[in-house]
């Protein structure tokens, strides 16, 4: 049973690499075919050097790409057959806790192993690939102490949570899994709450947007479709990067807009309100409820899935662990979920798409306009080097928003 364990796993983790690596070649082939000029679409609105940064820039991220999955692919093998799970499992066995406390070090021990293997690539994608195009304004020192934040910030939040999860699982009996996510839901949803509050604040600095022309277009814009804040925010984004953004957080009553002040410095008015009118697009039309509603669906199929897995002996000896245990358990979740559900991904995509079209259909109806929100698009595009002809396959599988071509096209035809 052991072999098929893992020979299901190797047809599933190949078949995820393979599709990898085969939509970055087709993406980059694709880019090369059309680096030569400017699309005809954008003929008139995105001039020749603005294009060449965009396609060296998507060159850069897409080799990146390769090796960063190449990277992946040999540390997770490593984990689960090099032996490093056993190794966490004596290590959190030697301090002579309890089993949940045991436990909880043992998912801690697999976080900081993973945390330490991740922060290579997330160098060179910082301070090669987005230093390299203009974009990283992150000083090493500054890295420094945003991971120094991070790695308090996750102990101090993750510590309790996983005793709490681990708790559960050993005193609820066989409906564990309906109990631990009913308590992983509702933490999120407080942290919903308390991320903008006391978490945010902490990377960056938040402050009411200034009286003026915008502050007052966005409110009108609020009051008119009757969309409930308790504030506008600039955020100091351009800190760490040129990139612009600009985004919702918090729930119910709480909700308050965050502006990157590198959006305010490149759109007018009508953009920035255009941009506004999509974002509260996504809440009129319960986008947010509905992904939520599906994120809470596959976590509890998936902690379903794991409790009539978790008194078989060989899911676990197939990976080098001796024991059944509740953190060997959660861990292998961890790991293996990404590999057995990446067929998934295009199925999500496609629905994330689906509704930034209506989002931005909400935004025409309410602004009646549809030159802000193309010109909005546009914007984005060219102050973030956004690839602008994907392969059809790449964006498919991967995209959450339509390519821009497309998405403009859509909103002509409105």
């Amino acid at each position: 049973m052991e072999t098929i364990i893992i020979l299901l796993f190797f047809v599933f983790f190949t078949m995820d690499r393979v599709v990898s690596f085969g939509l970055d070649e087709l993406n980059v082939r694709y880019l090369r075919k059309n680096a030569f000029q400017v699309p005809e679409f954008f003929k008139n609105t995105i001039d020749d050097e603005t294009y060449s940064k965009t396609i060296e820039y998507t060159m850069d991220k897409g080799r990146f790409s390769r090796w960063s999955t190449l990277f992946d692919t040999l540390v997770t093998l490593w984990i689960l057959f090099g032996g490093v799970l056993p190794w966490i499992e004596k290590w959190s066995e030697s301090f002579g806790f309890g089993a949940i406390w045991t436990g909880v070090l043992f998912i801690f021990g697999f976080g900081v192993v993973s945390f330490v293997l991740g922060l290579p690539l997330e160098w060179i994608s910082t301070f090669y690939i987005e230093q390299k195009h203009g974009f990283n304004k992150t000083t090493v020192g500054l890295y420094i102490k945003d991971k120094l934040k991070e790695i308090a910030l996750s102990t101090a939040i993750s510590l309790p949570v996983l005793y709490v999860v681990l708790w559960f699982m050993s005193t609820t009996g066989s409906l564990w899994w309906v109990w631990t996510f009913g308590f992983v839901m509702l933490f999120q949803l407080v942290m919903l709450v308390i991320y903008p509050m006391f978490i945010a604040p902490l990377f960056n600095k938040f402050k009411p947007l200034e009286d003026g022309e915008l502050k007052e277009a966005l409110t009108a814009l609020c009051r008119k479709v009757k969309f409930s804040i308790i504030g506008i925010f600039q955020m100091d984004g351009s800190k760490r990067s040129a990139h612009a953004n600009a985004y919702f957080t918090g729930i119910s009553k709480s909700r308050r807009i965050v502006l990157y002040d590198t959006l305010i410095k490149e759109m007018t008015v009508p953009q920035a309100v255009a941009v506004l009118a999509h974002e509260i697009g996504h809440y009129k039309l319960h986008h947010v409820k509905k992904m939520i509603v599906i994120s809470a669906f596959g976590l509890l199929v998936g902690l379903f899935a794991l409790g009539q897995l978790y008194d078989f002996p060989p899911f676990f000896s197939a990976f080098g662990l001796s024991n059944i245990t509740n953190h060997a358990a959660l861990v292998l979740f961890i790991i293996l979920s990404k590999t057995f559900t990446f067929y998934l991904r295009p199925i999500f995509s496609a629905m994330s798409r689906k509704h930034e079209y209506e989002a931005d259909r909400f935004c025409v109806k309410e602004t009646l306009n549809k030159a802000n929100i193309e010109d909005a698009l546009l914007t984005l595009t060219k102050q973030n080097l956004s690839n602008l002809t994907p392969h059809p396959w790449y964006s498919a599988f991967y995209y959450s928003h339509p390519a821009i071509i497309e998405r403009i096209k859509a909103i002509r035809a409105i």
